[in-house]
């Protein structure tokens, strides 16, 4: 993923993305139940564990990732992967053409130009294809949970290098797809309890025509 300042070459999440354990299934719940997905692109990939997933289910793949060391921990792990050192902020469509579907997981939250990475999705995607991103849930009670609990600090990573920099809302997420164009956006709250959920995942398509 790209990191806060937009520059680094270091991949912060060097450990297995224990996120995938309540985001995967219900991502690929989605992408099973559409049968006209059969090719997605990934932005984001990271040390590629998500990609490979989905590329053993059968679907044909392709990622980017803007570290050079996040791309160089996935071919090790993964040396048939297809995977490029990449941004989000690059004119992806151009070079890689249209998918069914385009992911990108726990990825908005690190980035400063939301709109310009959610354009990036859009043109990347054949009309009537589907985004699919994640991103941790911010909302009044677990907001209010984390400032009782002692936990804001920690969760609003000020001391961290590369931590995440926006904190999405349902409201604010559905607003961002919208005005880029999308339609038909589901957001699913996993983790926890929905007023309590670690993230949500977010289903939206781009109209036909």
């Amino acid at each position: 993923m790209r990191s806060a300042d937009d520059n680094a070459d270091d991949y912060i999440h060097e450990n297995p993305n224990l996120a995938q354990d309540y985001i995967y299934p219900a991502v690929v719940q989605e992408l099973e139940r559409n049968t006209s997905i059969r090719t997605i692109f990934e932005i984001g990939v990271g040390t590629g564990d998500v990609l490979q997933r989905l590329s053993d289910s059968g679907f044909k793949v392709f990622g980017i990732d803007p570290s050079i060391n996040g791309i160089s921990q996935a071919r090790a792990k993964y040396p048939m992967l297809p995977v490029e050192n990449a941004s989000a902020y690059d004119p992806l469509a151009d070079k890689y053409g249209t998918w069914d579907a385009v992911l990108s997981l726990e990825v908005i939250e690190h980035l400063y130009r939301p709109h310009t990475f959610a354009r990036t999705a859009f043109d990347l995607l054949r009309p009537g294809g589907l985004f699919v991103l994640s991103t941790p849930f911010h909302g009044y009670w677990k907001n209010l949970a984390l400032a009782a609990t002692g936990m804001m600090d920690q969760h609003f990573m000020a001391l961290r290098e590369h931590g995440h920099i926006k904190f999405w809302s349902a409201k604010t997420i559905y607003e961002l797809l919208a005005d880029t164009g999308f339609g038909q956006i589901k957001i699913v709250r996993t983790g926890r309890v929905p007023a309590f959920a670690k993230s949500m995942v977010v289903f939206a398509t781009k109209p036909d025509g």
